[in-house]
């Protein structure tokens, strides 16, 4: 499947305005936001993030599967897609995120 296919598979988003993402010391290293450019990370990372409960090497591998082709374009050109390179990371270091869910205005 594409990557546009897997994510019509993926829970809704439109509640998030973003997840942070958290590493062992509680230090955010990253915020992926639901604007464009990111809503489609956003789904995969709160997809793995329900789960898994955590963006675990596991999480991460699942990951790489749903971004598919983006993901053979990543390992092509490093930098490029850095919420793609994060999983890949995680995979090789295997330091999990805990995942912190930042709701949109008048959802919580």
């Amino acid at each position: 499947m594409t990557f546009a296919e897997n994510l019509k598979q993926l829970p809704k988003v439109s509640h998030l305005a973003a997840l942070q993402l958290i590493d062992a010391a509680g230090n955010i290293v990253a915020t992926i936001e639901n604007k464009a450019g990111q809503t489609g990370s956003l789904a995969v990372y709160n997809h793995l993030a329900q789960l898994f409960g955590a963006i675990t090497d596991e999480a991460a591998k699942k990951g790489l599967e749903l971004y598919a082709e983006h993901a053979t374009d990543a390992q092509a050109h490093p930098g490029k897609h850095p919420n793609i390179d994060r999983l890949v990371t995680l995979v090789t270091e295997g330091r999990p995120l805990r995942v912190k869910q930042v709701f949109a205005a008048g959802m919580e």
